[in-house]
């Protein structure tokens, strides 16, 4: 059994708050009922806050005294549902006060919304702390960008203690969400990138008609048109069939250290389920801050005052 980071605990919250991992599973699974889309935000949330130094809020922080947020950020464009962290932490702070971290409603908010999305129930330990700083600054070296090749991509998450396999797994939240043109257009204009499937390429077009889409506009393609909000293997018979959304999707499918992998989670879905329930633990303790350090915020945007 994969353990994990040894500094956080099963059940953290089981004396200081009990229901506190069962007030968050409601509260999901009620936002999930208003807004669906709320699932794909916790699950997005839960890599950009982790990739960036730590898994330690720092990703909610706004923008104040000149301090930048690192929502704020190039990488962070099209991410939303952000005010919603607020009504889950609003539950857990009419039960228990300055108890639980924001960091760790980024980590089960996430677990929650996976099993939403028809993905695997993750065990995730608890008792991160929330930073008291915002590391706009390292965004941009720290999140893989769309155009990445394999290579670069493969040697950020091994630097997390993400294997290959786990890699492979992970860039399988591909599965569900949206990408805006801003980030397609690249493989459609001036000319279609050879390695996109024509028919593909054709609808990608239709969605993203110009080369130049205004960021502000609503224009995006779903990342997986069969079954667009469910976390399955789609992902990877799509990008076997040359229907992969980003540069980095149809990579995987022809890099020779990635494509048995990928070959292989298309064609079982439970094992694609197991590999990726493995990647969220080590990607949900990348180098959390526990014990002393950090604070537990009492309002997820901004740090304590005292």
């Amino acid at each position: 059994m994969f353990t994990g980071n040894s500094e956080l605990q099963s059940s953290f919250y089981g004396e200081s708050c009990p229901r506190a991992e069962e007030i968050i599973k409601e509260e999901v699974i009620k936002l999930y009922n208003e807004h669906g889309n709320t699932a794909v935000s916790w699950l997005r949330n839960l890599f950009h806050d982790c990739v960036v130094k730590s898994c330690d809020a720092s990703l909610l922080l706004e923008t104040v005294n000149g301090i930048k947020s690192e929502k704020d950020t190039t990488r962070s464009f099209g991410m939303r549902n952000f005010k919603y962290v607020a009504t889950i932490k609003r539950a857990l702070e009419s039960h228990c006060p300055s108890t639980v971290s924001c960091a760790d409603i980024v980590a089960l908010s996430a677990r929650d919304g996976i099993v939403m999305l028809g993905g695997p129930r993750v065990e995730l330990k608890t008792g991160r702390r929330d930073s008291k700083q915002s590391y706009a600054s390292d965004v941009e070296s720290s999140i893989p960008n769309h155009n990445d090749s394999i290579s670069a991509v493969l040697s950020r998450f091994g630097s997390m203690g993400l294997d290959t396999e786990s890699t492979v797994a992970l860039l399988g939240a591909h599965s569900v969400g949206r990408v805006h043109c801003v980030n397609l257009v690249g493989r459609l204009y001036p000319t279609v990138d050879p390695t996109l499937d024509p028919e593909y390429a054709g609808y990608l077009k239709a969605r993203c008609p110009t080369p130049d889409p205004d960021p502000k506009s609503v224009l995006y393609s779903r990342n997986d048109r069969e079954t667009p909000m469910i976390l399955d293997n789609m992902y990877y018979k799509n990008v076997l069939e040359h229907k992969g959304l980003l540069s980095v999707d149809q990579q995987l499918a022809s890099d020779p250290r990635t494509a048995p992998f990928v070959e292989r989670m298309a064609g079982d879905n439970g094992y694609f389920h197991q590999q990726f329930a493995r990647a969220v633990v080590v990607l949900s303790e990348n180098n959390p801050l526990t014990g002393p350090e950090g604070e537990v915020r009492k309002d997820c945007r901004y740090v304590n005052s005292n």
